[in-house]
C-alpha cells in the first residue's frame, strides 16, 4: 500500500482524473454541451431539409446557366438563374478581394503594432460599431457617395458588401491573432528575426485556420445580403460580365423578387435560387478548408 501511494505515476493519474463531485460536474457540463449542440442543429436541419425538398426539383444545368427570366413570366422549360449566379460570384468575389486583405491587415496592426495608440483604438472602436450597422444603411451609404455620381454597377454592390464584411474580418482575425502564444514571438525574436518577419512567417500561419473561418463567415453573410444590392445594382435579367458598369443581378435579389410573385413557377425558382446560394457557400467553405490544410502542412 505504501509503495502504491508513493508511486509518482499513480499520483499523477489521481491528479489528472476528476473524482467525486468534480467528475459529476464534468459529466453534466459535457452532456450540456452536447445538448446545446443538438439544439443548435435542429433549426439548421429544418432549414436544410426544407431547402432541399422545395428547391432540388428546380436545380438543373439549364437552371444554373440559362438567362434569368422575370418573376411574372411562366417557365417554358428554359428558365434559369445563370445571370444571378454569375452576378453573385462577381460581386461577392470582388467584395472579398477588397475586405479580406484590408481586414487582416487591420487586425495585424491592432494586435502586433498598434498597442494602445490613438489610431489602434479608433480602428477597434469603428470596427465594433460597423458590426452592428444594418445592411440597408451600407447600401444607402454607397448609393449616396457612389451610385448617384457613377450609376448602378456590380462594383457599387461590391463596395456595399465589402463594408459589411470588413468589421467581421477585423474582429475575427484580431481574436485569432490574440490566441497565438507570445512564446512563439519571443523565440523568433531571440533568433534575430524582425517583427515583420515574425508576423508574416510565425504569427499569421499559426492563426491561419481561424482567420479563414472568420473570412468565410464574412463571405457567407455578404453573399446572402439583399438590401444593400437593391440600392446599388438594381435587378436585371441578363448577364452583365462588366462588373464596373451597368446594372447587374444576384441570387439574393432574384430570391426576393420571385418569392413575392404569385406565380408558382416564380416561387419554385426562388427556392432553387436559395438552394444554389447555400450550395455555393458550402463549396467555397470546402475549397477554403482544403487550401488552408495544404498551406498549413507545407509550412510545417
Amino acid at each position: 500500500m505504501m509503495a502504491a501511494a508513493s508511486d509518482p505515476l499513480a499520483q499523477a493519474v489521481d491528479l489528472r482524473e476528476p473524482s467525486g463531485w468534480r467528475r459529476s460536474k464534468n459529466q453534466i457540463m459535457t452532456a450540456g454541451m452536447w445538448l446545446a449542440f443538438v439544439i443548435v442543429l435542429i433549426p439548421l436541419g429544418f432549414v436544410l431539409v426544407t431547402l432541399i425538398a422545395k428547391g432540388a426539383d428546380a436545380i438543373s444545368w439549364q437552371f444554373l446557366t440559362n438567362s434569368t427570366i422575370p418573376p411574372n413570366v411562366l417557365p417554358l422549360g428554359v428558365d434559369g438563374m445563370g445571370a444571378a449566379v454569375v452576378g453573385t460570384l462577381e460581386i461577392t468575389g470582388f467584395a472579398a478581394l477588397l475586405a479580406i486583405p484590408l481586414g487582416v491587415l487591420g487586425a495585424v496592426y491592432l494586435n502586433e503594432y498598434g498597442g494602445n495608440g490613438i489610431l489602434a483604438r479608433l480602428i477597434s472602436f469603428m470596427s465594433s460599431v460597423m458590426t452592428g450597422v444594418p445592411s440597408i444603411v451600407m447600401g444607402l451609404f454607397i448609393y449616396i457617395i457612389w451610385v448617384l455620381h457613377f450609376g448602378y454597377s456590380g462594383m457599387a454592390g461590391s463596395f456595399a458588401l465589402a463594408c459589411l464584411m470588413l468589421p467581421i474580418v477585423i474582429r475575427s482575425s484580431y481574436e485569432m491573432l490574440r490566441l497565438v502564444p507570445d512564446s512563439l514571438r519571443q523565440g523568433s525574436y531571440a533568433l534575430g528575426a524582425t517583427k515583420a518577419r515574425v508576423t508574416l512567417t510565425v504569427v499569421l500561419p499559426a492563426a491561419l485556420s481561424g482567420i479563414v473561418s472568420g473570412a468565410l463567415l464574412a463571405v457567407a453573410r455578404a453573399a446572402g445580403e439583399t438590401a444593400p444590392l437593391i440600392f446599388t445594382i438594381l435587378t436585371v435579367e441578363q448577364t452583365n460580365p462588366n462588373l464596373f458598369s451597368g446594372p447587374d443581378t444576384s441570387l439574393p435579389l432574384q430570391i426576393f423578387s420571385n418569392a413575392q410573385s404569385a406565380y408558382v413557377g416564380a416561387n419554385a425558382r426562388a427556392w432553387g435560387a436559395a438552394l444554389t446560394l447555400v450550395a455555393i457557400t458550402f463549396i467555397l467553405m470546402i475549397v477554403a478548408r482544403i487550401i488552408t490544410a495544404l498551406f498549413t502542412r507545407n509550412t510545417r
